[in-house]
Formats: structure tokens, sequence, C-alpha cells
């Protein structure tokens, strides 16, 4: 493959997003100063989040052109060499702990559908997003059959001819390890679990990102380094204070487990390292009013929903941690997952408004939807806040890069 010396000029670049949710990984794109050009999407109550907030200008999602409908019909082949970014999150039910873990056995597994979108499109890179659960040892060889479709999209399954996936999986491998040269379309990707936490958000949760950059792409890139830590946080709380002066807890409030005082004792100041201390939920929804059954006329979604029960395993998130993942839940919203409990013992599910800042989503979004309904948009989605990180990342380094030729064809 020649290289030129060519600098690649993004002056407004531009993306798609499939598998768009309530917005969240698009939101990120879209704050890294991508243009968007398509968010698709088939569940109606995404699309009626998305819509209400692009009418309603939102200035994040104003200009999003939403496709509502199934990404399986979607046409990619109209954004051909026109792309800068793909993105998406596919459908993580297949994969999911809390899901019944049929993988490429379940109907609901797009990721054919996002390597499509890839071949189709040949942007210039892509982000995708799914559970941890997808790189258990049960699915390590479909994980690896996922990476090596993303790396060499444009070898297809043959799947009129009765190709199994193995026998594809096998067909990629031998592509994959030969020594003949690659005319054919082909990514180098990276992939690596993150902690949201690890980036600012409020939340532990981790989920599996691949990004990759066409082959003819020189981005020298990797992901972006944290800025948050745990241990800055312990460090905050136990032995220098400043996490209870900010928030004017007095001392005889200022509860700190006995796990977190002997962490503390084997820390040295963490300041030194640079990085910031974990958000809290308290850091999160400290200045929201209390919920109400009746709700709030200052902040949308903030209404108590009463009936939340603690339970082995569903013991709820400590006030003053970054929260449990929020789980969108297979048969409803779960208990423990989304639910907050306070110093003083008070135990409740946390409000649609209080799960989107944990999900760093602005208090000007709105959710539409029953409680059970917004609650699922938001347990699938990616945090804003990481989602731009990780954005951000990769189109400085498209404008940084050189660019070459890719199957005889100048790019």
């Amino acid at each position: 493959m020649s290289k030129t010396n060519t600098k690649v000029t993004l002056a407004v670049p531009t993306a798609i997003e499939l598998f768009v949710g309530a917005g969240g990984l698009g939101m990120g794109v879209s704050l890294a100063g991508f243009k968007t050009l398509a968010v698709i999407e088939r569940d109606r109550y995404c699309c009626d989040t998305i819509r209400e907030n692009t009418e309603a200008s939102h200035p994040i999602v104003s200009q999003w052109p939403l496709e509502p409908g199934d990404v399986k019909v979607a046409d990619f082949v109209r954004f051909e060499d026109k792309l800068d970014l793909v993105t998406g999150g596919p459908p993580c039910q297949p994969f999911s702990l809390g899901g019944k873990h049929k993988g490429s056995k379940d109907s609901r597994d797009l990721w054919p559908e996002a390597v499509r979108a890839v071949r189709e499109s040949r942007p210039k890179a892509f982000i995708f997003e799914n559970v941890k659960g997808l790189t258990r040892e049960k699915f390590a060889t479909y994980f690896e059959y996922i990476n090596l479709q993303l790396t060499h999209p444009d070898i297809v399954r043959n799947e009129e001819g009765g190709e199994t996936w193995m026998r594809h999986l096998a067909r990629l491998e031998q592509h994959h390890t030969s020594k003949r040269r690659d005319e054919n379309l082909s990514y180098k990707v990276v992939f690596r679990i993150l902690n949201a936490a690890n980036y600012g958000v409020p939340q532990k949760r981790e989920r599996v990102f691949f990004v990759g950059f066409r082959s003819d792409i020189s981005a020298d890139w990797h992901f972006p380094e944290s800025t948050h830590s745990v241990d800055a946080l312990i460090w905050d709380q136990s032995r220098y204070g400043g996490y209870w002066d900010r928030h004017e807890v007095p001392k005889k409030q200022r509860i700190v487990s006995d796990r977190i005082r002997e962490r503390a004792k084997q820390l040295e100041e963490t300041k030194k390292s640079g990085l910031k201390p974990w958000r809290t939920i308290r850091d999160a929804i400290h200045d929201l009013p209390k919920p109400t059954v009746n709700g709030s006329n200052e902040y949308m979604n903030h209404r108590l929903q009463l009936g939340a029960r603690s339970y082995l395993g569903h013991t709820g998130s400590p006030f003053d941690e970054p929260s449990k993942t929020l789980k969108a839940g297979v048969h409803g919203v779960p208990g423990g997952e989304n639910t907050v409990i306070f110093p003083d013992g008070e135990f409740r599910y946390l409000t649609v408004r209080e799960s989107a800042r944990l999900q760093t989503f602005p208090d000007d979004f709105k959710f539409h939807g029953s409680w059970t309904e917004t609650m699922r948009q938001l347990g699938n989605a990616v945090p804003v806040t990481l989602a731009t990180a990780i954005a951000t990342s990769v189109r400085e380094h498209l404008e940084l890069s050189s660019v070459g030729k890719i199957g005889g064809r100048a790019i």
C-alpha cells in the first residue's frame, strides 16, 4: 500500500450513527465537531426521544437527520467515500450478563450490519461499542470473528452458499495471515474495555470499544488516557477531605467505610498523578431538588418513582461513590442497579433526570416514554462525556494523519 505525504484536512468532518438509541454516542460525536449525515434507529420510543429534541432545536441534535427503521434495509452505498466516521452500539442483549446469552444465535445480533455499513460506506474510521460481556470466554471465538470482520469488511460471508460463520471465520483468518498484498478494503482495529468512571462519568460502567482506521490512514492512535481515578477519590474523601468540604458535609456526617479507610492508608498523595477523583452520585445530583411524585417544574423527567426495594445482590449505589452500572433490564427496570442509598439510610429509585446526569446527558435533553421505557433508553446509552473523549481523539488524529491508496484507488 503506497503512502503519500498529503495531510488530511477535515473542514467539517462527517459521520453517521447506527443504533442511535437515546443518542449518547451520537451526541459525543457531534460535540467532537462531526457533522451527522444520518442517525438510524428502529425503536419507536428512542425515535420519539430524538425527534422531540430535534424539533425543540436542542443545540446538539437539532440538525440530526433521523432515519426511523430497520438498519438491515438501510442503504450505506450512498455514503461511499463521503464519511470520516461511522459509529454505533449494536444491541447488547445477545452478550449481556443480564440477557439470555444467545450470542450469534440471537436475532438481535446486528454486528453483521455494522460491518456492512463499514464495507459499503468505506469511512476513514469507525467507533463501535458493546457490553463487557462480549469479551467473556463463552464468546471469545465470536469476539475474534467480529474483530476480523471489521478488519477485513470486504471478505464477505457467503450465506447463500451455506457458509457458516465459523467457516467464514476460518477464511478470514486465512486471509489475515496470508502473504499476499491486500487489495481489499481493510482497517487497523484496536479494542479496549473502558470504565466510564475513569473519564469523569459518575458511574462505574465498563464497556468494550472497537476503534478502526482505514488502512491507508496513518493515525498513530491510541485510546485516550484516563482523567479520573478511584485512588484520587479515596484520597479526597479519607486523607485530604476536600470532597466533604466542597459539599459542605458536617464532620459527623462524613461516613467512610472501613474498606475505604484501609485502602487510604496504603495510598501516597495521588494528586501528584494529575488525575482527578472519580465523580460520585453526590457530585452529579447534589443540586437537584428532592424528587416528588408530582415531578419538578424546573427539571424535566425528575419525578419520584415509588416501590424501590433492596434485596440480595441489589442493594443500591452508595451516594458518595460513582453509581453502579445503570441497566435497561430484560424484564423492566432492575431494582438495585438503578437505585441509590443515602448516608441516612434512605433508599429509592433514581429519577430519570438523575440517571441522565449519571450518563452525562444535558439537563435540557428530554426523554420520551414511560419511566420503564426512558430508563431502558438510559440503561442502553453510552455516556456522553466518554463518547466525546473518544470521538474528539479520533477527529484530532484524522486531521493529523497521512493518506495513501487502497485497492488501487486514491482516497
